[in-house]
């Protein structure tokens, strides 16, 4: 019989036991953080509505893009990212929320988009959001990037310092109201921006993008800073004010790894004021880690209400396979999460043993049973070896006679006869 391939399809994601339990850790950590802030956990549906996905009418141009499907009359899609299900719900439910409404997802994400490096087709997501009706104030905002710049602190020890650039977006709205560039140049020349660091040609695009003369005042942002605007438009003023205030309210909330920089822009277009992204210290070159931004209208499809939200997305899977497979966190803790092996020599010590091993679970212990109680102790203790537990517990018929047990030290090989609520208190 020909064997079927145990490779995962390409853009699928498989951790081995000590990988995965860095990743749940470090998942549990982040959540935790947010759950102090405040955030209401949410477990939407990974399957959505076609419509509800996207606004297209052409099938197959969408696609590609997403993973489709239809049963009977119904077109579905798996969910891409937090934001439109999270926007679906809050209209939905508008009449039984409080607001401002805060909620965070963790939950794998499907793209169909080529896989490469960096990018899956299936891949979890953290997503937190804070939504107003009508009105929000920029303040949230603050709040959005000081709890991530937390959360992220939280694994530290795993993924070393972060750092945040903040832009925004109403800046350069107001730019190019003052340089009177039309929507099609305004367009080109944020994506050329979104993009300055990976292009050598930045300014020879801008040029041919919007003229010498406004491809000189935007590289002047870059050259002499956005404050030296100063004065030159309302809306430019309102703006710099804006990004002032900013960081003055998150240096008062002690997050102190913040900077400007109008080259962060984020790739969606409805971001519509401040925008902010988070990059590792040791790890620069993988990118941004995580961002977000404030959008006006997002729910607009949804509602006839104004939905106003800031929220952040953090690309989970991404950015802990990555550290992962360039070996960039030391696994060490997480290689021993089993504290006692439970090795029963004998099928008259079964019973015995379970007793033991219910014992050690009911006292928060981890233990692990060895049952097949016929085979050899060479067998089990190397069984024990293996999956690197710290203790051996030895259960044969002299411990069952005795109601004791035999606890071996698996690193210095010392062994000593204890009694159960004795072997607790040490495993403890």
């Amino acid at each position: 019989m020909e064997l079927k391939p145990t490779k995962t399809l390409s853009g699928f994601i498989e951790l081995l036991p000590a990988q995965q339990r860095c990743f749940d850790e470090c998942a549990v950590r982040m959540q935790r953080v947010l759950k102090t802030a405040g955030f209401a956990h949410l477990d939407l549906p990974a399957i959505e509505r076609a419509e509800v996905l996207t606004d297209k009418d052409n099938w197959d141009e969408i696609e590609t893009q997403m993973f489709l499907f239809q049963k009977g009359d119904t077109k579905m899609g798996l969910r891409y990212d937090g934001t439109v299900g999270l926007s679906r719900y809050v209209a939905g439910h508008i009449n039984d929320l409080v607001f401002p409404f805060r909620a965070y997802q963790f939950a794998r994400n499907y793209r169909g988009e080529r896989p490469q490096r960096g990018r899956y087709r299936e891949f979890y997501q953290m997503d937190l959001d804070i939504m107003g009706i009508d009105t929000l104030s920029e303040n949230y905002d603050a709040e959005i990037v000081a709890t991530l710049a937390r959360a992220y602190e939280s694994v530290a020890e795993f993924i070393g310092p972060v750092n945040i650039r903040v832009g925004n977006r109403r800046f350069w709205n107001a730019m190019f109201a003052y340089l009177g560039l039309n929507a099609e140049q305004s367009r080109a020349a944020f994506v050329l921006i979104d993009k300055r660091e990976k292009i050598s040609d930045f300014y020879d695009g801008l040029v041919e993008t919007v003229g010498a003369d406004a491809a000189t005042t935007i590289n002047r942002v870059f050259s002499d800073g956005y404050k030296s605007f100063v004065n030159v438009s309302d809306a430019l003023d309102a703006a710099i004010r804006e990004i002032d205030e900013f960081m003055v309210l998150l240096d008062s909330m002690g997050i102190k790894n913040a900077k400007i920089d109008l080259g962060i822009m984020r790739g969606h277009a409805y971001y519509t004021g401040i925008v902010f992204e988070f990059f590792l210290d040791n790890f620069p070159e993988l990118g941004a880690i995580g961002g977000g931004g404030r959008y006006e209208d997002l729910a607009s499809k949804f509602s006839k209400t104004k939905i106003i939200g800031v929220g952040a997305a953090v690309g989970f899977s991404r950015l802990m396979v990555a550290l992962l497979d360039d070996n960039r966190i030391d696994l060490t803790p997480f290689m021993r999460p089993v504290r006692a092996a439970v090795l029963c020599m004998g099928g008259d010590q079964v019973a015995y043993s379970m007793r033991v091993l219910a014992a050690l679970r009911g006292a928060g212990i981890a233990a692990v049973p060895y049952l097949d109680a016929n085979k050899k102790f060479k067998n089990q203790i190397e069984f024990a070896d293996k999956i690197n537990a710290d203790f051996s517990i030895i259960i044969g018929e002299n411990e069952r006679a005795s109601e004791m047990l035999a606890l071996k030290n698996m690193q210095t090989g010392q062994q000593q006869t204890l009694s159960l609520d004795d072997v607790i208190k040490l495993l403890k």
